[in-house]
């Protein structure tokens, strides 16, 4: 993980939000001088992933703050377990404590729920993929985190690719009209992927030259129809309402992809803490 411009104002923002004038408990109750060792763990089975972001938080929070890894991000913890080991200034340590903690309970919930939906589909071809659906300004974290857990990333923005869904279809006369108008726009190295939600619809968009072709809402008889319809010509997306218990129905219906947006906006964070483990009083 690396430390874009867009990450490092989430985290500035993140500890202005909750720092504000002062941690006036940490600062009135602990010697400016003081040191302390923490343990951070989490508290339950998981697909660990954010331990990057807690050497980012300390970073910019104070320097002087070390953080240890005792395991990478994609490691799966079976119960509660040390995930890393903090070192330095206790006042900085318990003042960022929160943002910290935050950021790795929430990515960790991620890549928890991305490796439970990935573990359906083990056996199969098909690959899961996350969507756009994800926390304003966290994107590229939240997608990280469905890496970290087995999925694959669908287009971060709408700049990635051209996505053609029903709307668009709606409002430009058609899925011939609104295939026709983006190829005639598109440079020539940008992917296309047309919305259809019908097997009428799937059959026009077989006569144009795109690179995917996403199954919206379809149960898994039509699914299956469309995967003999298309014959392995376009790749195939199947997505819109899909859960755990679907998901490995789905994959056997042949499709090439199946995307999930409860990956990233219905994950639960993980439960997650830090202990003070030794401390040196201030002199």
């Amino acid at each position: 993980m690396f430390l874009t411009d867009q990450i490092y104002s989430l985290i500035r923002m993140a500890l202005q939000e909750d720092i504000g004038r002062g941690d006036y408990t940490t600062n009135l109750l602990i010697d400016e001088t003081a040191n302390a060792t923490a343990n951070v763990y989490v508290k339950e089975p998981c697909c660990v992933a954010g331990l990057p972001l807690i050497d980012f938080v300390f970073k910019e929070l104070d320097p002087n703050v070390q953080v240890k890894q005792m395991v990478e991000d994609g490691f799966m913890a079976e119960q509660k377990t040390l995930v890393c080991v903090l070192s330095g200034p206790a006042r900085s340590i318990l003042t960022g404590e929160r943002t910290a903690l935050n950021f790795l309970g929430r990515l960790t919930g991620i890549a928890t729920k991305t490796r439970e939906a990935a573990d359906k589909l083990a056996g199969t071809r098909t690959k899961l993929l996350d969507t756009r659906k994800t926390t304003p300004g966290w994107r590229g974290l939240e997608k990280y985190a469905v890496s970290m857990g087995g999925g694959y990333n669908h287009r971060f923005g709408l700049d990635d690719m051209v996505m053609i869904k029903d709307n668009h279809v709606l409002l430009a006369g058609g899925i011939s009209n609104a295939i026709e108008r983006v190829r005639k726009g598109v440079p020539l190295s940008t992917k296309i992927e047309i919305e259809v939600d019908t097997l009428e619809q799937l059959k026009v968009a077989l006569d144009y030259t795109v690179d995917l072709i996403l199954l919206d809402n379809m149960d898994c008889e039509t699914m299956a129809q469309a995967v003999e319809m298309t014959a392995g010509k376009v790749p195939l997306e199947a997505s819109g309402n899909m859960t755990l218990e679907r998901l490995a129905d789905v994959a056997r219906t042949g499709v090439d992809y199946i995307s999930m947006g409860a990956l990233t906006h219905s994950a639960v964070s993980i439960d997650v803490g830090l202990d003070i483990v030794f401390e040196v009083p201030g002199k």
